[in-house]
């Protein structure tokens, strides 16, 4: 079992940025792929950015590719999502995500674990 807590959500003016953090508890977090994932009003939740146990491997959402950057510390047990340079239409709730294998890592149903998710709303 792994829980996660997400936090850093807020509201804040297109061009801004904004940082969250998801800290994690319970079994090994090293050995997790970790993803943040969102959900606008509306829609189905979509992804956003993953990357390996390891930290070596990244992935992004084309929407999100040059302002969002995913970094992970496993010795603490967190995973951050940093994005810039936001826009209106990043407007959702934010989720943390942990999967160990199987499925495809773009794929909520691809993880088991999940966040109470965080709300972040940009203005325009």
């Amino acid at each position: 079992q792994v829980q996660l807590v997400e936090s850093g959500g807020g509201l804040v003016q297109a061009g801004g940025s904004l940082r969250l953090s998801c800290a994690a508890s319970g079994r090994a977090f090293s050995d997790y792929t970790m993803a943040w994932f969102r959900q606008a009003p509306g829609k189905e939740r979509e992804f956003v950015t993953t990357m390996t146990s390891t930290g070596g491997t990244t992935y992004y959402a084309d929407s999100v590719k040059g302002r969002f950057t995913i970094s992970r510390d496993n010795a603490k047990n967190t995973v951050s999502l940093q994005m810039n340079s936001l826009k209106p239409e990043d407007t959702a709730v934010y989720y943390c995500a942990a999967r160990y294998t199987g499925g495809s890592r773009f794929a909520p149903t691809s993880y088991y674990y999940w966040g109470q998710g965080t709300q972040v709303t940009v203005s325009s």
